[in-house]
């Protein structure tokens, strides 16, 4: 893997003064090889120009500068190129969730819960576009980063080093497209079942000392979460969303460079529906509804801002920008279906606004060191409304036909601050250490603070073998909006009433992580990893939806462990490439110790005394492809597989395990202008296997979730 930093821009122009160094392999489940890079295929409507070649040349100069100031040091590494992503099937049509689990250790899961899990570990994601940090938003499941700009997709895990603190799960690292000598870009239509219809764009231009590149979306179709049933067509579940990414870039010199970064998402979103559902509740004199009929509806908002400023001199290498990042969500129930439903109707608002800036610098000084440290402070203002109506209850705790409403708001300003120090180590040509120091403060419902030690080794101890070893000491702090305080007071003796009445601030978790892994390179084309970890923790972090707005509420386990074994092997050769990741995982908590009345309090009496899994644990995960290019037609093909996800009384339940077969094909049909048109043709899920995902069920699940059924979907590209 190739570690990026907010100087990921600086250096595009092939001029760039800055050393050369030796790249990673990028390939589908790579991870990182020292003194080793095999060149990314270029598949159907790729072609390689000359302009094309340049900005390869630059970005190898980039990604040489960007290991210098912040490289991953003994963690695992998972590397995606553009290639890559585009010899997938669907290709840059995937949303960036579905890209990533076809990396070692990703699992899926509902759209609810982010799509995907990486190690077992509930979100605790980090997302870097050019190395500079976006913060936490609010949104439940909306995309926010345009899988069209991405050139290259890093994702590193295990025991990080000192400069990745907060979310250390996986830090999810993007460079964007680095653009030619001449403009470039392309314009695509994309559709097929369950009424999707998808335009997107793309255009990177240099001129002189500016860069531009942007990239947009627009989707709508009738699959926009996930179905309640195992039909094939969902009821009530249309989506629009929008996408737009840019950036640009002014280098006055070769070793200076100011970048802007923008970009937004939003997206509207019908909430399914399940037909069939008998009614609870009578509300204003009705008392039957159906369920299939039900209008609830949710839009999310995301808006970010990134300036920056890259500098290279001599032997210092080093970074400082401002980040902005605006992002809501917005719930709206059906007022009578709800109620009749669930006995209660919640409009649900969320929001969150970040400021902050982040720094990081590098010096190699003599003797085999390189001096490494930064910072970053973040200010976050959040607002959380919930506005329900509501039965109250009589003597028997029955509910009385006499809705009301009640409304429990609450808001503040919440800061972190994070400082680090390292030293790289080049003990010998096969062996280095890392040694680093991190402190993380966190100013928000809970003030707590931690220092944390890092330590990693990378060992040669064979040609084209790589072992890593880490320990890391980490501090994760819960998602502010997600950890609001509630008012139980507010809905006492009400349908809303939880069975235990007690809340208890959400604290952020401490862990002990360790981390090892081998890497073999048997062949030029042959690549093969396994990796070990083990993780303790306390104050455990875990979400939830725990009601119907699609938005999570965190809570703590005591004591928590996870623990896994990694498997991956890569091959790739000419036009022929493929891949497999297998993984076994446990992660399971004991002893619920904040927001007690999110569980139910049979639950809560039994995880006091044992160990449950997280309702996002799965055992085994794996992914698998292969792509060749046959007279001309790029034919890919991967399968996506799990043993199923929790489920039932404290998790104690496992869901059955699945597999999902997708197909694509792709081929250039013409040249008019002399810039290919490329066809393309995928069938997602080609078994028409149906597989649950969530039954509705466990701690924290609200509804039944389903994986798409058999897709036929096509589309029309044409460069320029």
């Amino acid at each position: 893997m190739r570690k990026t930093s907010a100087l990921a821009l600086l250096g595009l122009s092939t001029g760039v003064g800055f050393a050369q160094e030796a790249l990673p392999t990028i390939e589908v489940g790579g991870r990182r090889a020292p003194s080793q890079r095999a060149a990314p295929v270029a598949p159907q409507g790729e072609t390689q120009t000359p302009a094309a070649a340049a900005a390869d040349a630059s970005s190898q100069q980039l990604a040489a500068f960007q290991d210098r100031l912040l490289p991953p040091a003994g963690a695992d590494a998972s590397v995606l190129s553009r290639s890559a992503i585009l010899a997938l099937p669907q290709a840059d049509n995937l949303p960036l969730d579905k890209v990533l689990l076809r990396t070692v250790g990703a699992s899926q899961d509902s759209s609810v819960n982010g799509g995907l899990h990486i190690r077992n570990e509930h979100s605790n994601l980090q997302y870097r576009i050019n190395g500079v940090l976006m913060p936490d938003g609010v949104a439940g499941f909306g995309q926010v980063i345009e899988t069209g700009f991405i050139d290259r997709l890093s994702l590193l895990t295990g025991a990080l080093p000192a400069q990745y603190g907060l979310r250390t799960s996986g830090v999810i690292d993007i460079v964007s497209r680095t653009p030619g000598a001449e403009p470039s870009g392309g314009v695509s239509i994309y559709g097929g079942s369950r009424d999707t219809v998808q335009t997107t764009f793309d255009f990177a231009q240099k001129k002189g000392p500016y860069e531009l590149f942007t990239a947009g979306r627009l989707l709508t179709d009738t699959l926009g979460i996930n179905n309640t049933t195992p039909s094939h067509d969902a009821i009530h579940d249309r989506t629009r969303q929008g996408r737009f990414f840019g950036y640009a870039a002014y280098a006055p010199d070769d070793a200076t460079r100011v970048m802007l970064i923008s970009g937004v998402s939003i997206g509207k979103f019908q909430i399914p529906n399940t037909p069939g559902q008998l009614p609870q509740f009578t509300a204003f004199g009705v008392g039957a509804f159906d369920s299939a009929a039900l209008n609830e509806n949710q839009i999310e908002r995301s808006y970010y801002n990134v300036l920056a400023l890259a500098k290279s001199e001599g032997r210092f290498d080093g970074q400082i920008s401002a980040f902005s990042r605006e992002s809501s969500l917005h719930y709206t129930p059906d007022p009578l279906g709800d109620l009749i439903f669930n006995g209660v109707a919640s409009n649900v608002y969320r929001r969150s606004f970040i400021n902050g800036a982040q720094g990081d610098a590098a010096w190699r000084a003599d003797f085999g060191h390189t001096l490494r440290g930064g910072f970053m402070v973040a200010a976050e203002r959040s607002k959380v409304v919930n506005s329900s109506t509501l039965f109250p209850l009589d003597a028997d705790g029955e509910a009385i036909d006499a809705p009301y409403g009640v409304s429990d708001a609450s808001g503040l300003v919440g800061w972190t601050y994070s400082a680090y120090a390292q030293d790289e180590w080049k003990l010998s040509d096969r062996l280095t250490l890392n040694a680093g120091l991190r402190f993380d403060h966190m100013a928000k419902y809970v003030s707590a603070s931690q220092l944390s030690p890092r330590v990693g080794l990378v060992f040669q101890p064979i040609e084209n073998g790589t072992l890593h070893a880490g320990y890391a000491r980490y501090f994760t702090p819960p998602a502010q909006a997600q950890s609001a305080p509630v008012n139980l007071a507010l809905v006492e003796n009400t349908t809303l009433a939880p069975q235990v009445a007690l809340t208890g601030p959400v604290r952020p978790e401490r862990s002990n992580y360790l981390d090892i892994g081998y890497t073999h390179r048997f062949t030029p084309q042959f690549e093969a990893g396994v990796a070990y970890y083990l993780k303790r923790a306390q104050n455990l972090l875990d979400n939830g939806q725990f009601g119907q707005a699609l938005a999570l509420s965190a809570f703590n386990y005591d004591r928590g462990y996870n623990t896994g074994v990694e498997l991956k092997a890569s091959f790739a050769q000419g036009d022929f490439t493929a891949f497999g990741n297998l993984a076994w995982g446990r992660q399971r908590g004991r002893r619920v110790s904040s927001n007690y009345f999110l569980i139910e309090a049979d639950e809560l009496a039994y995880i006091a005394d044992h160990y449950v899994y997280t309702d996002h644990a799965q055992t085994w995960s794996g992914s698998a492809g292969l792509s060749h290019v046959v007279f001309g037609t790029r034919v890919s093909a991967d399968v996506i597989f799990g043993s199923g996800l929790r489920a039932g009384f404290a998790n104690t339940q496992s869901l059955p395990g699945y597999a999902q077969v997708n197909l694509g094909l792709s081929r250039e049909i013409g040249m008019p202008y002399g810039k290919p048109v490329t066809l393309r043709f995928d069938v997602v899920n080609l078994f028409d296997h149906s597989y649950v995902l969530r039954d509705g069920t466990g701690i924290g699940v609200f509804a039944p979730q389903y994986g798409p059924r058999r897709g036929f979907f096509a589309g029309l590209r044409q460069s320029f």
